[in-house]
């Protein structure tokens, strides 16, 4: 048995029109990036993830 191990960066760095997503994925995430962002408040790190969760649950729900 193998399986292909995707890290959150590497999600991070895809773009929308290469990745869909669910909502409930999508929240799923968001939660996750909001404890990081919990974690590391006032930093660089917790802005960039910030940012980047706002974009995510924008396109998926710009696409549902």
């Amino acid at each position: 048995m193998s399986a292909e191990i995707i890290r959150l960066d590497d999600r991070r760095s895809e773009t929308d029109a290469d990745f869909t997503i669910d909502l409930h994925t999508a929240v799923d995430v968001a939660i996750r990036d909001l404890r990081e962002i919990q974690a590391n408040w006032g930093t660089p790190l917790a802005f960039q993830r910030l940012e980047e969760c706002r974009a995510l649950l924008s396109a998926v729900l710009a696409n549902s």
